[in-house]
Formats: C-alpha cells, sequence, structure tokens
C-alpha cells in the first residue's frame, strides 16, 4: 500500500511539474496574440507571468524589455519613464544571460539603453552611447535582416551626429571621445531598416527627419507621404502617423 501511495505522489509530482512547465509557452504565446491586437500593457503582463512561472525563458525575457521600452516611452513623466527603461534593461540583461549569441537578447539591450539615453544627461547619454552602437552592431552580425538593429544604428548614427557642444566635450574630457556618427550612414541603416521592413511607420519618420536633417526635403516629402499611407500595426503607431502628418505639413508650406 505504502508503495502505492509513493509511486502516486510522484506521478502526480511528474504531471503537476509537465503542468508547470508547460505555463511559460502558452502565456508568451498569449502575450504576442495581445500584441498582434496592440494591447502591449496586457502582453507585458503575460511575459511578466512566463518568467515567473519560467525563469529561464528566453522569449518571455527579450519580449518584455521590448514592451517595458516601448511603453516606457510613451510616458508623459520622465521619471516614470526612467523607471521602465531600468525594468528593460534588467529584462536585457536577462536575455542576454540566457542566450548572448541571439539578435534579439542584443538588440532588446541596444533599445533599452538607446532609450534611457534619450532622457539622460550629457555624462550618462555619451557614457551609454558605445554600448549601444556595440549591441546594435552585434545584432546585426547574428542576423544581418533584423530591420529593428538597423533602424538602431540609423538613431544612433543621427543622435551622435547631433551631440551638442557639451555632450562633446563630456565624451572627449571623461571617454577620450566617441565614434562618430554620421547622417548619410544613418540614412543607409534607416533604408536598410526599411527595405527589410517597409511597414513600420517610425522608420519613415526616422529617415524623413534625417533627410531634413541635411535640407533633402523633397526626399523627406516623398518619405512621409509613404509612412502616411501606412495602417498602424503597434500601439505608438498612430502617434508617428501624427508626428509624420505634421512634419510634412511644415515641409510643403515651405
Amino acid at each position: 500500500m505504502k508503495k502505492i501511495i509513493a509511486t502516486a505522489l510522484i506521478l502526480f509530482s511528474f504531471q503537476f511539474l509537465i503542468a508547470q512547465s508547460s505555463d511559460a509557452p502558452l502565456l508568451v504565446k498569449q502575450g504576442k496574440d495581445f500584441l498582434s491586437q496592440m494591447k502591449e500593457e496586457e502582453a507585458l503582463e503575460k511575459f511578466k507571468a512566463a518568467l515567473k512561472s519560467d525563469p529561464n525563458n528566453y522569449e518571455a525575457a527579450w519580449n518584455a524589455s521590448i514592451m517595458c521600452s516601448r511603453i516606457g516611452n510613451r510616458q508623459t513623466d520622465d521619471t516614470k519613464k526612467k523607471e521602465y527603461f531600468v525594468i528593460a534593461k534588467q529584462y536585457a540583461v536577462k536575455a542576454l544571460k540566457l542566450n548572448p549569441n541571439d539578435a534579439e537578447s542584443n538588440y532588446s539591450m541596444a533599445v533599452a539603453m538607446g532609450r534611457m539615453a534619450l532622457i539622460s544627461g550629457a555624462k550618462d547619454k555619451v557614457a551609454a552611447s558605445r554600448d549601444i552602437k556595440n549591441y546594435a552592431d552585434l545584432a546585426v552580425k547574428l542576423n544581418p535582416n533584423h530591420a529593428g538593429a538597423w533602424h538602431v544604428l540609423g538613431k544612433w548614427n543621427f543622435e551622435v551626429a547631433n551631440l551638442n557642444f557639451a555632450e562633446r566635450a563630456v565624451a572627449n574630457s571623461l571617454f577620450g571621445g566617441i565614434p562618430d556618427g554620421d547622417i548619410n550612414k544613418s540614412i543607409d541603416c534607416y533604408n536598410k531598416a526599411i527595405n527589410l521592413d517597409q511597414n513600420d511607420i517610425l522608420f519613415y519618420l526616422d529617415l524623413a527627419n534625417a533627410y531634413h536633417n541635411i535640407e533633402s526635403d523633397a526626399k523627406a516629402i516623398d518619405t512621409l507621404k509613404k509612412g502616411i499611407a501606412l495602417k498602424p500595426r503597434v500601439k505608438d503607431d498612430s502617434n508617428y502617423l501624427l508626428q509624420c502628418k505634421k512634419l510634412l505639413e511644415e515641409l510643403q508650406a515651405n
């Protein structure tokens, strides 16, 4: 009788572990389903739940990082933004520990650090610059067809090329300078991103801004028209469309 009970307990425990281990993939799938419905907050909760069920779930880790970066970027208060970006970086660190040789883990870290850099002071912005580029470079090395990583490199070149005097002084005095950013390289990277994913509105908006930066407004206008013709895919796209329309009106008025 004791053997029967012991065997039953072992079987129950084994079945319980199987049930538990199957939670994470299901939760990740549910998170992706929410993403397809542009419900990013709900998706994040599913990815967090998947990590709670299985702390080693790589897909949940990098997806949670990207969601925190996106949701944080929508916050109107910089303090709230930073809270999200710090968590985004923590999830990216986890993803890198689980799989350092995959494009998504490196991409998620580049995005998290890049978002934080955009709202940081000169010292922190410059300090993060090298790492952002290194992670994005590795992402495209691991997956040359990663549109998001090419976009990050485009953004990096644009921002570094437009560092102000104080930021460049910090770079030179504290860090011995940083690699030069180049608007033309930025444009090349944005175009690569668009060639790989022709339906991302943000890619067109950023490319148009880069063209406008070098006074190629005819190209900027053409790019914005293409962006405006697209349908929203993610929650931020409605805002990006408004920005595209506003910039287009400004350029056409000149």
